[in-house]
């Protein structure tokens, strides 16, 4: 397809938009060219008034409106043009225009000014066409959340730990991972423990003396439990060793994956101070899970979560995905049903999101064609919102994510008192966050001005590892800043 601008640049935004609609198509961006029209093209135009044009599948349809103030231009261009596409699609995203990934964040912006529900809902539907069940959605994030953000101490951070390994790696999956079936993965696992052990001691030094503490320990992966008992033992001795841990108030591990679970792991885990946990199913299914590369069924998962709960852990958060390839509505009902009759203290619903990096994507041609539209995944989510909430789970964080099925989003739900405190500050970008390992990444907020820097990591591990004092050059930065604070 091909978007034409006139007198306007706003390219990123329109992009968005129109990947609403037309989520695998390519576009081709023409600045002040001459608009030629025709099937595939839409124009977008700033003169004495606003205007977008559309034409595809054979209809051609126009939105106007009066030209407002500048900074009011790209969000009303970016209405018309959802305007337009619903009408040529038939596609109404229940989100409306909105791009961005934490909706929740402006929800809190509007209630900080002394909006109310009703008001809340009725802003979100004029300024991003967002519908009822959306707004249903993020106003009850919000409240859940709240206590958790109004408990926050400005000068905490969380530390993030970072495991790049799985033991296989799933279909859907475009995360910074290495299977462990890999002799080169399996060979870089020791080096990678140490090198890991070296930034947190060398971060512990940075921290000494400085006017901050560590309010959450979060280790993520990949899966950590693709490494041995010992290893994880090593990394998480090295934590307390090195950073003062005595004032946190959550220490989660992924446990993640059934066929990485074994008890001297999860003893390691509990040994070492962690007070909450993830064991991931994704699906109840057993076809789904062989469907999408998984080395483990249903059974071994509810064994996993037997043996922690006989371990003593009393906090454990469950993983599902909706719209798994050959997953169905009754499937997927049956997987949150599952779940809630387990009792979990948390279950998190996410909705498949397909980069191009995922073999799925690669591989599946007729699943990319409709991995978009399919409208049984938005029934999902909607079966999880409502089982979740008649059970007590509500939702308390909330994210979207580009090139998601249905342009939909992912969200934890908790019981009351067991919402993950990390997973609500990093969504809403309200605490700092030191992150070890590769593909971490750094997020520092000055409270003064709410800029926000970033440092990243290497991604893979075998950079991290070669290249670890050039990466590391950046600490001198975090340091500053910290003492600063």
């Amino acid at each position: 397809m091909t978007v034409f601008f006139c007198n306007n640049s706003y390219k990123y935004e329109i992009e968005a938009v129109m990947k609403l609609f037309c989520p695998l198509e390519s576009f081709e961006f023409v600045f002040d060219g001459a608009y030629t029209g025709g099937e595939g093209t839409v124009l977008v135009s700033v003169a004495d008034k606003l205007s977008v044009t559309a034409e595809l599948h054979g209809k051609k349809v126009t939105r106007e409106a009066v030209l407002c103030a500048e900074a009011d231009r790209e969000l009303t261009l970016c209405r018309m043009l959802y305007s337009a596409m619903s009408e040529i699609t038939g596609v109404t995203p229940e989100w409306g225009c909105l791009t961005g990934i934490r909706p929740v964040k402006k929800v809190n912006a509007l209630i900080s000014q002394g909006c109310d529900r009703d008001m809340v809902y009725e802003r979100l539907h004029e300024k991003y066409c967002i519908g009822r069940n959306k707004s249903d959605l993020s106003y009850l994030t919000a409240v859940t959340q709240k206590p958790v953000l109004d408990s926050l101490d400005p000068k905490s951070f969380s530390l993030y730990v970072a495991i790049p390994f799985c033991p296989t790696r799933c279909s859907y999956c475009s995360f910074v991972s290495h299977s462990i079936r890999s002799k080169g993965a399996r060979e870089l696992i020791p080096q990678y423990v140490d090198m890991l052990c070296s930034e947190l001691s060398q971060l512990g030094e940075i921290l000494k003396g400085k006017n901050a503490f560590c309010d959450t320990v979060y280790i993520g992966g990949g899966t950590p439990t693709s490494l041995s008992a010992v290893q994880l033992d090593k990394i998480m001795k090295t934590i307390k060793k090195s950073i003062d841990i005595s004032r946190i108030r959550e220490y989660t591990v992924e446990a993640g994956r059934a066929d990485t679970i074994t008890e001297d792991k999860l003893k390691a885990i509990r040994d070492n101070g962690a007070t909450r946990i993830s064991i991931n199913p994704q699906t109840m299914q057993d076809s789904v899970l062989t469907a999408i590369g998984r080395q483990h069924t249903a059974a071994q998962f509810e064994e996993c979560f037997a043996l922690a709960r006989r371990l003593g852990f009393d906090n454990i958060n469950t993983d599902t995905i909706a719209g798994l390839p050959t997953d169905t509505l009754e499937g997927f009902k049956d997987t949150i049903d599952r779940l809630i009759s387990m009792d979990p203290e948390s279950i998190t619903v996410h909705t498949l999101t397909v980069k191009r990096s995922a073999e799925l994507f690669k591989s599946a041609e007729s699943f990319r064609e409709g991995y978009l539209t399919d409208n049984t995944v938005s029934r999902m989510v909607d079966y999880a919102f409502g089982a979740l909430t008649e059970n007590e789970y509500m939702p308390y964080y909330l994210y979207r994510q580009k090139n998601t099925v249905g342009n939909l989003e992912n969200v934890g739900y908790a019981k009351k008192g067991k919402e993950s405190l990390y997973n609500v500050y990093i969504m809403e970008e309200a605490q700092n966050i030191l992150a070890c390992g590769a593909s971490g990444s750094t997020k520092l907020i000055d409270r003064e001005t709410g800029k926000i820097t970033r440092h990243f990591n290497y991604k893979f591990p075998y950079e991290y590892i070669s290249r670890y004092e050039k990466m590391t050059a950046y600490k001198t930065e975090v340091e500053k800043f910290l003492s600063e604070q």
